[in-house]
């Protein structure tokens, strides 16, 4: 049997992956949690998670230079650790990303239905899913070439919404900067997991052409161009609305109802529902090649590690992937999910950096 998928993805399918990832909830719902615990200081906030966020994408771009093969922080720590580590990290990233991606699977719901309100959540998060692991079966090239639609018009919108809301805004609301002090500011920095999607072109890096070039090129460049529109579309927010008013669930549409714009509200409403979907999409092939990566390596059941060479796809651990978000969908409880998954998820990263501690001078993109 076949256990090797090719290299079909070069440094533009990659760097785009890694914004689908990262460009999604954070941008679209994080930012109005974040202007609540730090005011327009969370600028300062989103600037320290950057550099934390950039620490740990330097980890994980040198090792996916020396290790390019599915499964990411899996395959890191159990060459540079232990086994057992290797497995621990394998789990964590499952138990994330399964849990990750239902939640996003729910908001894309609730968007849809804050524009057709007759649609009802759970049934629209069930489509998504199965949808989006349909168009996983066309193969991994076919479906880097829809992300790539997609997130460039999510970008777009996120571009013409910070051009917009720059040439409004006023200092007057910048002051107060840190009405919650350096407390507050650090609280912002903690979210510094909206930046962490990079790390999907890691666990694809089996499919990624001259990965030992391209993987760290590709991390840096969505990590980069992603950290930049964050500060863009925060800036035009608090420049244009006081920090008090954008504790909503979708901040960027709050501060559009300022400038007496309904078609950005609306671009505002059609990116953020595009943007759910293409971080569900990295993460649906994320997730399976984790299940691909560790059932190649006899830590799960070895069936999910058969690939379709027709589509050169996993698909065994894709019907997987999509049976265990939709159970999740349907009987997952929204703020348990969301524990779940940070947790898991702090501790895969933290074996990653681990890893990388691990590596000698000879083997190093960057210094420790």
């Amino acid at each position: 049997m076949n256990q090797q998928l090719l290299r079909k993805l070069g440094l533009f399918d990659s760097s785009f992956l890694g914004f689908g990832a990262i460009i999604g909830a954070g941008v679209f719902v994080v930012t109005g949690v974040a202007s609540q615990t730090a005011g327009p200081a969370m600028l300062v906030g989103f600037v320290i998670a950057g550099i934390a966020a950039l620490c740990n994408a330097l980890s994980v771009a040198q090792l996916a230079r020396i290790y390019p093969m599915s499964g990411g922080t899996y395959v890191y720590a159990g060459h540079c650790l232990h086994p057992a580590a290797g497995f621990i990290a394998g789990w964590m990233f499952l138990i994330s990303k399964l849990a990750a991606a239902s939640v996003v699977a729910l908001s894309f719901a609730h968007y849809v239905q804050a524009v057709i309100p007759p649609i009802p959540i759970r049934s629209t998060a069930v489509a998504l899913v199965l949808l989006l692991t349909l168009l996983n079966f066309l193969g991994v090239k076919k479906t880097s070439l829809f992300n790539v639609i997609v997130v460039l018009f999510t970008v777009t919108v996120l571009v013409v919404f910070s051009l917009v809301g720059m040439s409004k805004a006023s200092v007057t609301n910048f002051i107060p900067f840190a009405p919650f002090g350096l407390r507050g500011i650090l609280q912002a920095a903690l979210l510094l997991f909206a930046y962490t999607g990079y790390a999907r072109i890691a666990t694809l890096g089996e499919e990624v052409e001259n990965p030992q070039v391209t993987i760290p090129k590709a991390i840096l460049i969505a990590f980069g161009g992603s950290a930049l529109i964050y500060l863009l579309v925060s800036s035009a927010m608090l420049g244009t609305t006081p920090a008090a008013q954008l504790a909503t669930g979708s901040p960027l549409e709050t501060a559009a109802q300022q400038w007496a714009m309904p078609w950005l509200e609306v671009l505002i409403a059609m990116a953020a529902i595009s943007a759910m979907v293409s971080v569900h999409l990295g993460q649906l092939l994320g997730i399976s090649r984790m299940f691909f990566a560790m059932a190649r390596n006899k830590d799960l059941p070895g069936v999910l590690s058969g690939i379709w060479v027709k589509r050169d796809i996993p698909h065994m651990a894709l019907l997987v992937t999509g049976g265990f978000v939709i159970l999740l969908v349907i009987v997952a409880d929204f703020i348990s999910i969301i524990a779940m998954a940070s947790f898991a998820i702090l501790v895969y990263y933290g074996l990653a950096n681990a890893s990388a501690l691990t590596l000698a001078q000879a083997q190093r993109l960057y210094p420790r």
